[in-house]
């Protein structure tokens, strides 16, 4: 088990730092030849958006994996352990519940730009490819969600059984 979470996070980390890279090259490219062959490409800047999009929506399930987004916690860090483990577990059950529809919202906007046959402006890119990255991330997103919501899980058992640990990363 720990090898299948390795890979899945080493495949987040490639996929999210692959798009965004190729985005700031094309955005390295983009700048030369605009200004040093004085030829703009108009395609770069469209290409651009959809990868860096790509990119940072990748990079949400990565900086949950790592705690690393925008938490208030005076009101945690005041709490027993018992009411942060209740608050880890609510918050752990509403990110599910927001993947949920996330990813489900998503699947329906690229199923209508599926339909519809939309294309991007300048390249041409079909709308619905674009848009992919919705219920992608959020499939993405609802597991690194379901991952806290078991550790919560585990860790209230430990705090009712009376095995507490002490451990200053908390979800919220």
């Amino acid at each position: 088990m720990k090898g299948l979470k390795k890979a899945w996070d080493l495949l987040e980390d490639i996929l999210a730092g692959s798009f965004l890279s190729v985005g700031i090259a094309l955005i390295f490219y983009g700048v030369i030849m605009r200004y040093v062959f004085n030829e703009p490409k108009a395609w770069v800047e469209e290409v651009v958006n959809y990868t860096i999009v790509w990119g940072a929506l990748l990079g949400v399930p990565i900086a949950l994996r790592g705690n690393h987004h925008i938490q208030v916690d005076m009101l945690y860090d005041k709490l027993p352990p018992a009411g942060k483990r209740l608050l880890d577990i609510f918050s752990s059950a509403m990110g599910v519940l927001f993947c949920i529809f996330f990813t489900y919202y998503g699947y329906l906007l690229v199923a209508k730009r599926y339909t519809s046959g939309m294309v991007s402006m300048d390249v041409g890119i079909p709308m619905w490819l674009v848009y992919l990255i919705l219920p992608i991330s959020g499939v993405m997103f609802l597991l690194r969600f379901i991952e806290r919501l078991v550790q919560s899980l585990m860790r209230n058992s430990d705090v009712v059984s009376g095995k507490e640990e002490q451990n200053d990363t908390h979800f919220v």
